[in-house]
């Protein structure tokens, strides 16, 4: 966990047109031909009317459908601010994606003091990040990330084998697999992984981490709740 001129706190979601049924022809042939020609008409006419209003129908639809994508994918709040718990923000866990060269920073505080006692937790993030907030928390702080979008606790995904090394957080189950993995190529101590129990960033949270120069291996726990990675090589999965 690094921390913008702050502290570190860490090591380190067939339509049926029903056409009319022509009317009978008369006895007169004259009649029939008049009464069936204007029966045609009036057929063309209620199928014509029929599908102009399925098509009003279906594109009414189809908007109603992408504006309610467009609201249920909304931010829950934006990535620069201070945001009160309770006020602005609710607790729960949020995730901000997209970010770069660890330039999102984001912090927990215990009070709106802005002093260096009052922070929980903070980070600097490169890629994802997944923030868990509780109700006793009285400020949350972002700044140059990514919007926030609410996590769900039974969200699921398509949990990946490959993981960037400078991804930043995984959550286990859904971002990335169980098992072991293996990043090679690390230099200088600059790669570092980190296991954790939840997304609260505390030193109690973590499971186990390392700084790593060379070949990394870690075995990511089905028990686990994420996995934290930044300025390694790309992990393999390998078991």
């Amino acid at each position: 966990m690094g921390a913008k001129g702050k502290i570190a706190l860490g090591v380190v979601v067939s339509v049926v047109v029903i056409g009319a049924v022509s009317a009978n022809a008369g006895d007169d042939g004259d009649s029939g031909s008049g009464g069936k020609g204007k029966d045609s008409a009036a057929s063309a006419e209620r199928e014509s009317g029929t599908k102009a209003d399925t098509k009003a129908d279906t594109e009414a639809g189809t908007k109603k459908d992408a504006k309610a994508d467009k609201a249920e994918k909304k931010a829950a709040f934006q990535g620069d601010g201070d945001f009160e718990v309770g006020a602005d923000v609710k607790p729960g866990t949020y995730r901000t994606t997209g970010n770069t060269d660890s330039l999102c920073y984001w912090e927990r505080a215990k009070d709106a003091s802005g002093e260096m006692d009052s922070i929980l937790a903070n980070d600097n993030v490169s890629g994802t990040s997944y923030v868990t907030i509780p109700a006793g928390d009285k400020l949350f702080k972002s700044s140059g990330c990514k919007d926030w979008e609410a996590v769900y606790a039974k969200a699921t995904g398509t949990p990946a084998a490959l993981v960037k090394g400078d991804g930043g957080m995984h959550r286990v189950g859904v971002d990335i697999a169980p098992g072991t993995y293996r990043s090679t190529g690390n230099t200088d101590d600059l790669c570092y992984w980190e296991r954790t129990k939840d997304a609260s960033h505390s030193m109690e949270s973590i499971l186990a981490n390392n700084s790593v120069s060379g070949t990394a291996v870690v075995t990511v726990a089905a028990g686990d709740a994420y996995f934290k990675t930044t300025g390694c090589k790309d992990w393999k999965k390998t078991g």
